[in-house]
């Protein structure tokens, strides 16, 4: 049986479609049942495997549920966010006792991290346990994720595999509930879609042209193969950063949405809001080698190719993974 937190969003539903798919029938869906604008991220899986989110640990500290693995990708994201309280609860103390279940039942615990724990890069973007609690996240969030990264590490009991992920700026199918916090190609479709042209943020750093601001974008289809990845190959634990290894600009991302969406270039740029100007970051670029020596040998999907996929195959057609 394998828990999958966060199923009704948008990672977490796309790992329990991509599984169920693979033939792994015996799952456990964990979210929030209530939200109607997360239906038809699932709608294609049986809604019996589904249970509340409060339910979860009742089940586990009972027995009523006897997990072979965890996936543990719920959490709060909203980046603007500053009630510390509910990241608190939601991404750490709810982590915590996944962990401990984990240990409990000697089984896998896959968690999502995240890149946003790397703050403005001052220390690069290399999993390095010699200089990782010195990381500045700039927001509650990516506190919560780093503290969580930092309690595990400390921890004498480990499951018998542990993997943290460091997501990168992922983008695909299923992000379409997911209004502010959405990746720039979901708005970038949409905007264009509504009229014609694409406004992009100015870049407020006399060394950085606007639209030069550049991240590390991964398509959600290569998040898919990384996790799965881990699930075949249980002999690796540690965090791991979940990227491409290559940024690229905002410039380009928008140029080559237009480009599938069969549109004439037009950008123009705009100030970037004052509440997250001082928390922007302007670059991100994942080191994956610690992927790399854990086995993970498949290319990524360029930005042209996830973009193509993501605009032809799943936005301009309305349709979920």
């Amino acid at each position: 049986m394998i828990i999958i937190t966060g199923a009704r969003g948008f990672i977490g539903s796309c790992v329990a479609n991509y599984l169920y798919r693979k033939g792994s029938k015996d799952l456990i869906l964990v979210d929030e049942l209530e939200r109607d604008d997360k239906k038809l991220n699932v709608s294609n899986l049986p809604q019996e495997l589904f249970i509340p989110r409060e339910k979860l640990l009742e089940s586990l500290t009972s027995g009523d549920i006897i997990p072979e693995s965890i996936i543990h990708l719920g959490a709060r994201t909203d980046t603007t966010s500053t009630d510390k309280s509910i990241f608190n609860r939601l991404n750490l103390e709810y982590s915590k006792s996944l962990w401990n279940i984990a240990v409990k039942y000697d089984i896998p615990f896959i968690y999502a991290s995240s890149a946003a724990t790397y703050g403005l890069g001052e220390h690069g973007y290399t999993v390095d346990l010699s200089i990782i609690d010195q990381l500045t996240p700039l927001n509650e969030y990516a506190r919560s994720k780093q503290e969580f990264d930092l309690w595990a590490l400390a921890q004498d009991s480990k499951p018998s595999q542990w993997v943290g992920l460091k997501f990168f700026n992922i983008y695909g199918p299923n992000e379409y509930h997911k209004s502010r916090m959405a990746s720039v190609i979901f708005h970038t479709f949409h905007q264009v879609s509504r009229t014609g042209a694409m406004k992009l943020f100015k870049s407020h750093k006399d060394d950085i042209a606007h639209g030069h601001q550049a991240r590390d974008f991964v398509y959600i289809k290569d998040l898919l193969e990384v996790i799965n990845h881990f699930i075949d190959h249980p002999e690796h634990s540690g965090i791991y950063n979940l990227g491409t290894g290559i940024a690229r600009t905002f410039l380009d991302l928008a140029k080559y949405t237009m480009h599938s969406m069969g549109v004439a270039e037009d950008i123009t740029f705009i100030d970037t809001p004052v509440d997250i100007r001082d928390k922007y970051q302007y670059f991100t670029e994942a080191d994956i080698s610690g992927l790399r020596s854990a086995g993970y040998q498949k290319a990524f999907f360029t930005l042209e190719e996830g973009i193509e996929d993501y605009v032809k195959n799943y936005l301009s057609i309305n349709k979920y993974y």
